[in-house]
């Protein structure tokens, strides 16, 4: 009966905020304010706390959703915080970040693995996005650590070839922007971050085919180009229908034209034509249009206009 009693005191929500934020000194304050109420000062001396130690709690809490802006508990605050991702960290002192890390091994874990991940000592700057990573997103340390070797792989896979072959590495506002990104997601878990990163590397496998098959090499693709090649893929289409409408693209206009390319394949989707076969079947090219074999040229032969020709000879 206790069991339950103590199950029914905190929402699912807030409990596994509160786990995976390894925050004992915010655990105390919650439940206290839960189940008490009462001013910081009241929380110090329940808590064998000190005061400061209850305002850093106080704050985490805020950050994390779980208080509103004027400390009250509430457990209508236990959805996650939507975050922007243009707003920035709090701009932490290195006196602050030395003293609330001195006796943090999860902080310290995070610094070292940063270090590895950014191939460099880390400045101030780096840390103090770290640790605005770890204390105001209130994200996990092994979730921090997936992070960073998420972003490491991001850049790497992104090396280029001849003088730019050297392995890139991820720059600390590069891992700002995907913590945020992650934390809006409420990624907030092991299980969690691996999922994403599964399907984020099944995405970014299935970019790379689309690429290679518009004849893309050498280069980045554009936020545009990218987010076209998304958009078609979140159609559910696969390689072989965008390659389709590549060649479509190609034989009327005379190369890649994204906006031409886009209409096609978003006709296709309103037809709810998924497959080359139903495609071919449904919607074939128009009536005169074959590409050159002999040539190879990519302009469209009017087969009317050469026999009207042919009849003349």
């Amino acid at each position: 009966m206790q069991q339950e009693n103590v199950k029914n005191l905190i929402s699912p929500a807030s409990a596994e905020k509160l786990i995976c934020a390894h925050d004992g000194d915010a655990a105390l304050l919650y439940l206290f304010l839960a189940h008490e109420g009462g001013e910081l000062e009241q929380a110090a001396g329940r808590l064998c706390r000190t005061l400061r130690q209850m305002e850093d709690a106080e704050e985490k809490l805020r950050r994390m959703g779980l208080l509103p802006v004027s400390g009250a508990c509430a457990e209508s605050a236990g959805a996650a915080p939507v975050l922007d991702a243009a707003e920035e960290l709090p701009q932490y002192t290195a006196e602050e970040i030395s003293r609330r890390s001195a006796k943090d091994a999860g902080f310290t874990l995070v610094l070292d693995e940063a270090a590895k991940v950014m191939g460099k000592k880390l400045s101030g700057a780096d840390m103090r996005v770290l640790f605005g990573i770890y204390d105001y997103l209130g994200m996990p340390v092994e979730v921090i650590v997936e992070l960073l070797y998420y972003c490491g792989e991001i850049c790497e896979s992104r090396r280029g070839s001849g003088d730019d072959s050297k392995p890139r590495r991820p720059s600390a506002r590069f891992i700002e922007k995907e913590a945020y990104t992650w934390v809006n997601r409420e990624i907030m878990t092991l299980e969690q971050a691996e999922e994403y990163i599964r399907s984020r590397r099944e995405r970014r496998s299935l970019t790379g085919s689309v690429k290679a098959a518009l004849g893309i090499s050498g280069r980045e693709l554009s936020a545009s180009e990218e987010k076209f090649i998304g958009s078609w893929l979140d159609m559910g289409f696969d390689e072989g229908v965008i390659s389709l409408a590549y060649d479509r693209t190609v034989l009327n206009t005379g190369g890649l034209k994204w906006p031409y390319m886009n209409k096609i394949l978003q006709s296709w989707q309103s037809k709810n034509l998924r497959t080359v076969e139903d495609i071919e079947r449904e919607d074939p090219p128009r009536k005169g249009q074959v590409k050159s074999a002999k040539t190879g040229g990519d302009k469209p032969i009017d087969i009317d206009r050469l026999r009207s020709l042919v009849d003349k000879i």
